[in-house]
C-alpha cells in the first residue's frame, strides 16, 4: 500500500508517460511508415511466416551487411531481404489474357487456392524461354517505408532492359505501372551491392501504408501486429512487378486475412 502522497505522485505520472509512449507508438504506426529496427523484425517475422507456410516453394531470406562503422547510424539494423533467381517464363497471349505471367508450382495435395496465389517458380520447363528474376526488399531511411529493388536477367546472365522487363509482366501489372499515381520504377545503385538495380520508387508508399493499416481494425486496439506490415505492404507493391505472394500470408493466426 502507498501511503506516500509523493511516490503515489512519481507512479502517476510513469503510467501517464507510458500511456503518451503507446499513443505515440500507435499514432507512428498508423501513419504507414516503420523505423528500422521494426522493419528488421518485420522481415525476421515474414521469413518465418514464409517458410512455415510456404515451405515448398523459393525462400525469403534476409542478409544481413555490416556496413563500416564510420558510415552506419547506431540505431539502422543493417540488411535486407532477399528472393533471388526465380524464374518468370514469357508469357504467352493466352496467358497474358488470364494475367498470369509466373509458372505455378505443383503442390502435394493440390490444394486450389494455393495454386492460384502460389506463383513462384525456381525450376523452368526445358522448352520455355525463361528471365531470371531477383528481389530485394530494403529499408529506406528517407521515407521510413520498405522499398524494392529488383534486376532481371537472362540464363546466359545478361541483364535485360526496362523494355523487355514490361514484355514478362501480366497485363494488370504494366496497367498498374502506366496508370497508378503511387509506383514508378527508376534505376539507382543498390545500397549494399554499388551495382545499378531497378527500383520501386518509394514516394507514394507512405501514403497508400496508412489507407491500407486505417482499415485494419486491430491497429485501434493498440494490437500492433509488426510482422504484418511487410506481408501487407508486398502483397500491393508485388502486383507492380508480377510478383504475388500466398493468400494464407495475408492471414493473422486465427485465420483472419488482414
Amino acid at each position: 500500500m502507498i501511503t506516500d502522497p509523493c511516490e503515489f505522485h512519481v507512479i502517476q505520472m510513469k503510467q501517464m508517460v507510458g500511456t503518451c509512449e503507446a499513443l505515440v507508438e500507435n499514432t507512428l504506426a498508423l501513419d504507414g511508415t516503420i523505423s528500422s529496427s521494426d522493419f528488421y523484425k518485420a522481415a525476421c517475422a515474414f521469413v518465418h511466416r514464409w517458410n512455415l507456410i510456404n515451405s515448398d516453394f523459393p525462400s525469403w531470406s534476409w542478409i544481413p551487411f555490416q556496413k563500416l562503422r564510420w558510415i552506419s547510424s547506431d540505431d539502422k539494423v543493417e540488411g535486407y531481404l532477399s528472393l533471388e533467381k526465380i524464374c518468370l517464363l514469357r508469357p504467352q497471349e493466352n496467358e497474358q489474357e488470364k494475367g498470369e505471367c509466373f509458372e505455378e508450382i505443383d503442390t502435394a495435395d493440390n490444394n486450389n487456392e494455393s495454386l492460384d496465389e502460389a506463383t513462384l517458380v525456381s525450376s523452368p520447363s526445358d522448352h520455355e524461354e525463361v528471365h531470371y528474376y531477383d528481389f530485394h526488399v530494403l529499408h529506406c531511411s528517407s521515407y521510413s517505408v520498405p522499398v524494392l529493388y529488383f534486376r532481371a536477367y537472362s540464363c546466359d546472365g545478361q541483364p535485360l532492359t526496362f523494355e523487355e522487363m514490361k514484355k514478362d509482366l501480366p497485363s494488370q501489372s504494366a496497367d498498374t505501372l502506366l496508370n497508378s499515381k503511387w509506383t514508378f520504377i527508376t534505376q539507382e545503385e543498390h545500397p549494399y551491392l554499388n551495382r545499378i538495380w531497378f527500383k520501386l520508387h518509394p514516394c507514394g508508399t507512405r501514403e497508400w501504408m496508412k489507407l491500407l493499416l486505417l482499415s485494419d481494425a486491430s491497429w485501434f486496439k493498440n494490437e500492433i501486429a509488426i510482422e504484418r506490415y511487410v506481408a501487407s505492404w508486398l502483397s500491393v507493391v508485388g502486383q507492380v512487378v508480377g510478383l504475388r505472394i500466398p493468400m494464407e500470408m495475408l492471414k493473422d493466426g486465427g485465420g483472419t486475412q488482414f
